[in-house]
């Protein structure tokens, strides 16, 4: 059985393993050993931390095997440039009128905001090839917003994702090359680890464009990838979306790639969680014909938050979910405690 469970300590050098698989742009794990050790001690020290106010909370969960080796990740911020500002580029239609001419017509643009600080950013998805598209994935997904159906107070009412955009085989972006090469002037790789992935740093505001950018001035392989997401995002987009978040509002403004949004209340872990009391499932001769339903399960508390997958009958009607022992055993349940299902 698959768990997702906060990150440990004793799972630094599992993430470094994890770290070392090439990744596309930085929406991804700290690359090396003292920076993973940082973000996994900021992630123990946000779930200790009794929390009325989202500020620089950042919770890290791994993916756990039956044998137990770590075979994924994802994170979540709790407000997105708490200590700054998060930049991102807007898309805008911008309308051009000559009344002298009778001409109309609209320019798409794009312009530098700051709307997005203040969200709360999920980020770091990664899984293992053996669990690619597989139900666990989906579970590892979705685990990071059954805990905020949990805590809400720990996070905004509205949440965001990053993809990584368009880069070649040397991890070369169109993108940047037409745009932030301009204002940088380095390559884009080398602005990513100058800026270390973050979008809330003063020289983004210093040297990014403060006006419009007209997007039919830049070259056309540049407009192909706004808003294009790499190969290797295709299963975070796929879950995102089947989850309620649109991607028609923002791009990176390094790469370009997508920037997922929604209000928490148009998510689909959110409508469709559902509160249960724990309950020992019994084998009995007329279990095995009734419709087993596949949900995502977690422990009620925040400060020791499990998440499994399991299959019962339909909750809908119910007051409490049947769980089998050992299902019990990973989430650190017993009967009479509550849980939260949602539908996988």
């Amino acid at each position: 059985m698959y768990v997702v469970r906060p990150v440990e300590l004793a799972d630094i050098a599992a993430l470094e393993a994890l770290a070392a698989v090439p990744m596309p742009g930085v929406h991804t794990l700290p690359k090396t050993r003292e920076k993973i050790l940082a973000m996994i001690e900021l992630s123990i020290a946000s779930f200790a931390a009794h929390v009325d106010i989202p500020s620089e909370e950042a919770y890290l969960l791994v993916l756990e095997a039956e044998d137990k080796s770590i075979v994924g990740t994802a994170a979540m911020f709790a407000a997105a440039g708490s200590n700054g500002t998060y930049f991102s580029f807007r898309n805008d239609v911008i309308q051009q009128v000559s009344r002298d001419l009778n001409i109309s017509h609209s320019v798409h643009a794009l312009t530098l905001c700051s709307e997005l600080t203040g969200y709360s950013q999920l980020s770091s998805f990664f899984v293992g090839e053996r669990e690619h598209g597989t139900p666990e994935a989906a579970l590892l997904s979705r685990a990071r917003l059954m805990f905020a159906v949990l805590a809400p107070h720990r996070f905004a009412d509205r949440f965001f994702v990053p993809l990584a955009g368009v880069t070649d085989s040397e991890g070369g972006s169109p993108f940047w090359d037409a745009l932030g090469r301009k204002f940088f002037k380095m390559d884009f790789l080398d602005a990513e680890r100058t800026i270390g992935g973050a979008r809330n740093r003063t020289l983004i505001v210093e040297l990014m464009p403060h006006y419009p950018v007209y997007v039919p001035l830049l070259p056309g392989d540049a407009q192909a990838a706004m808003g294009q997401i790499h190969p290797s995002g295709e299963l975070a987009f796929n879950l995102l979306t089947a989850e309620g978040f649109e991607a028609d509002d923002y791009i990176d403004i390094f790469d370009g790639g997508p920037i997922l949004q929604s209000h928490k209340n148009s998510l689909r872990t959110f409508t469709g969680a559902l509160q249960r009391r724990v309950a020992t499932s019994v084998e009995t001769p007329d279990r095995g014909r009734e419709p087993q339903l596949r949900y995502a399960v977690s422990s009620g508390s925040e400060h020791d938050f499990r998440a499994v997958i399991t299959h019962c009958p339909s909750l809908e009607s119910q007051l409490s979910v049947a769980l089998p022992a050992e299902v019990q055993e990973a989430l650190n349940v017993a009967e009479g405690d509550t849980v939260i299902c949602v539908r996988i």
